[in-house]
């Protein structure tokens, strides 16, 4: 698939959202692949404050994630971080954090394309989301991650277009290298005592371990 080029002027910042607990290795690959393959001006890391669609867990407090996440993005000069999300009270709506984005760029004077990454398996989901329509409003691209060599299914899209018009015009698929690796798992790992090493940052790793992260973690049972 060829995108578009850039437009003169224009800053094209992608958005990547998640709890980031913790962040790992296969977060970073998909960030800087789709940094590279979109010829982003920026990519932005969007930790979330309390998930709306994950009531039930404990999340680690948004302190914790946010350090860990500048660990891990730190010496990379295209990756940066929005609290936009952690700051704010109540559960965090993506439809509210991409109009508060668009709103605070926009203030520059520059002119702003908005590039929200999910992952290709997420698509579905989306249709869940508060607000889905007004979502799509608020972004200028919707960028779906999907393995190497996985084949797009024409009547999937259209199915997914059919109940939220407007996917298809803004929906942008980019292949990326998807890391076996999850949260879910390194918090299992951490609290049976097993080994994380190569899977996220040193950075990150030596956090978890100074502040205790996970031992504990009820989830992970």
């Amino acid at each position: 698939m060829e995108y578009k080029k850039s437009v003169a002027g224009q800053q094209r910042v992608g958005v990547f959202g998640g709890t980031f607990d913790p962040v790992h290795f296969g977060h970073l690959v998909i960030a800087e692949e789709v940094f590279a393959a979109l010829n982003l001006s920026e990519m932005v890391f969007v930790p979330t404050g309390q998930p709306p669609h994950k009531p039930g867990r404990s999340i680690t407090p948004a302190e914790h994630r946010v350090a860990m996440l500048e660990r891990a993005i730190a010496g990379n000069a295209h990756f940066s971080l929005s609290r936009i999300e952690v700051d704010r009270p109540g559960p965090s709506y993506t439809v509210d954090t991409l109009r508060r984005l668009r709103e605070e760029w926009s203030s520059t004077g520059e002119e702003v394309a908005i590039y929200f990454v999910i992952g290709w398996d997420s698509l579905e989901y989306l249709l869940t989301w508060h607000d889905p329509g007004g979502l799509l409003e608020q972004l200028d691209h919707l960028v779906a991650v999907k393995r190497p060599g996985y084949n797009e299914d024409s009547a999937y899209l259209d199915g997914l277009e059919a109940r939220l018009p407007g996917l298809k015009s803004r929906l942008l698929v980019v292949p990326a290298p998807q890391l076996d690796i999850s949260s879910t798992d390194l918090r299992r790992r951490v609290a049976g005592g097993r080994p994380i090493k190569y899977q996220l940052p040193e950075s990150v790793e030596a956090y978890i371990t100074y502040y205790g992260l996970y031992r504990d973690d009820a989830d992970a049972h």
